[in-house]
């Protein structure tokens, strides 16, 4: 949870030291010896991976013989998973437990060392050093409750969590007595909230949300058994609020409850805001729908962004949520959502087992997460992540002409660090840099921890290897004209 993690390019090989469980150090050579005592369990048996394989080239034959594209699961962990087992009666004398859960720790380190060198399709920034924080992981930090109210649970972190608060309620325009919010465990839950703020505004509202909007809004809806209607998008992925205006016309008699994207999870596209206030307004709506913002992302990268348009409680909108563990380089999963404070009293009750009130999704929620995000916030400021954002969008910039230039099909939408290029042939090699995939299209999310050098490791990897993939002159390039336009294709048909 603590220490540096930085671009995952250190640390790796023999030098790695293991702890003993008792504070004191394995020598490498111990560590090797301790590796050759791991249980049988923790290796993968030979038959299953074996069998893995198979199935995994059945199911792409299958594929070629369908000619479609089946959705590609990940591996079962059951097949190399860490077992946990009974110690024997004599291990606190012989110590030999002790020494092989080093091991396996010292291994695991190394392993969570090269899948971050090769980490480029999802939005976490990777590039952070909270050492200073490790003198608190030694307390059970709990934020139950109220933020604003304090439990008779005394550990907790609530001065930190309100501030992180305050900073995010000045960055979106909301006065401190107008603001209500909390820090969640993650996105999703920030969306979960928004969402159920805005249903017990309008209880008979209508979810509107575009059919690239996050899982986790539909899931909403159906955790909340919402009415929920999806909205075309437009081919950069951001809603169409022509499509959108048609179908509020057709529910004119209830109110809106609508998902605004501040960039979509696949193409990063950012929805109009402003339009689709214009668009409730002038059929309407005035005054009868509530609009949460899912910014997880972008939400915290837009603010500085040159002639971005801005989110802005000054705007009539009701929430907005993003993730602690994207842009802001948190260790462990988190987000922040406000709402305004007049809406959060139709969720809130008192509970007297806490001597606080209730008006979050989770109970117990992680107490460390806010002061995380309180250390980089004073470290880094509104300067700090503006340098970083320009950093992001450029690097995102180069990548893109770097691909177009190699004949890879690709696509950058304006306001975002997210490049989609046409899916790579081989799913190891989508694995290997952890590349998130729909359909015919793949995305690396340009962070902070993403370099210029790592950016060129993965073009030269992806040109060499694409050249093996389609060498034989009959497998081509897929076609991705329908997923980014005719003039970013770079296929046989488009080029």
């Amino acid at each position: 949870m603590v220490g540096s993690v930085g671009n995952g390019l250190a640390d790796l090989g023999a030098g790695a030291v293991s702890m003993n469980g008792v504070g004191k150090a394995l020598h490498p050579a111990e560590a090797a010896a301790a590796a050759e005592t791991l249980p049988m369990e923790l290796e993968p048996p030979e038959a299953l991976v074996a069998a893995a394989v198979e199935a995994e080239a059945e199911a792409k034959r299958e594929e070629a013989a369908n000619g479609r594209r089946e959705i590609v699961m990940g591996r079962n962990v059951h097949t190399s998973c860490f077992a946990v087992k009974e110690p024997d009666a004599d291990d606190e004398e012989t110590g030999e437990r002790e020494a092989t859960m080093a091991s396996v720790l010292a291994l695991y380190r190394r392993s969570l060392v090269e899948r971050t060198k090769h980490h480029l399709g999802y939005p976490y920034n990777l590039d952070f050093d909270y050492g200073a924080l490790s003198q608190l992981q030694h307390f059970s930090i709990n934020n139950l409750g109220d933020p604003f109210i304090e439990s008779n649970y005394g550990v907790h972190s609530r001065q930190f969590e309100v501030g992180v608060l305050d900073w995010f309620a000045r960055l979106w325009e909301l006065e401190k007595d107008e603001y209500w919010g909390y820090i969640t465990n993650c996105g999703t839950e920030g969306n979960l909230h928004g969402i159920l703020v805005g249903r017990e505004v309008f209880p008979d509202g209508i979810l509107y949300a575009s059919r690239e909007s996050h899982y986790s809004v539909f899931k909403a809806a159906r955790m909340y058994r919402m009415d929920c209607v999806k909205v075309d998008t437009l081919m950069s992925g951001e809603i169409d609020c022509a499509d959108f205006q048609r179908k509020l016309l057709q529910n004119r008699d209830k109110p809106a409850i609508i998902n605004v994207n501040i960039g979509t999870t696949v193409k990063g596209a950012v929805d109009d805001l402003d339009l689709v206030i214009k668009t409730l307004e002038e059929n309407g709506f005035k005054d009868r729908f509530y609009i949460h913002c899912d910014g997880a992302l972008f939400g915290l990268m837009i603010p500085f962004v040159k002639k971005a348009p801005q989110v802005t409680f000054k705007k009539p909108i009701g929430s907005v949520s993003v993730s602690g563990h994207k842009f802001v380089g948190c260790p462990m999963p988190c987000g922040v959502q406000i709402t305004r404070l007049e809406h959060i009293n139709a969720l809130s009750s008192n509970v007297e087992y806490l001597a606080s009130r209730d008006a979050t999704i989770m109970g117990s929620r992680n107490g460390h997460a806010p002061i995380f995000l309180w250390y980089t916030l004073n470290r880094k400021g509104y300067r700090g992540f503006q340098k970083e954002v320009q950093k992001c969008l450029r690097n995102a910039h180069y990548l893109k002409d770097r691909l177009k230039e190699a004949g890879v099909g690709a696509m950058l939408n304006e306001l975002s660090s997210t490049v989609v290029f046409e899916r790579p042939k081989d799913e190891e090699f989508v694995r290997r840099w952890q590349l998130a995939c729909e359909g015919n299209i793949a995305h690396v999310v340009v962070m902070p921890s993403v370099n210029i050098d790592k950016l060129d490791y993965f073009l030269n990897e992806l040109v060499e290897k694409r050249a093996t993939w389609y060498q034989d002159g009959i497998s081509q390039p897929p076609c991705i004209a329908r997923d980014v336009g005719v003039e970013n294709c770079l296929c046989g048909l488009h080029k």
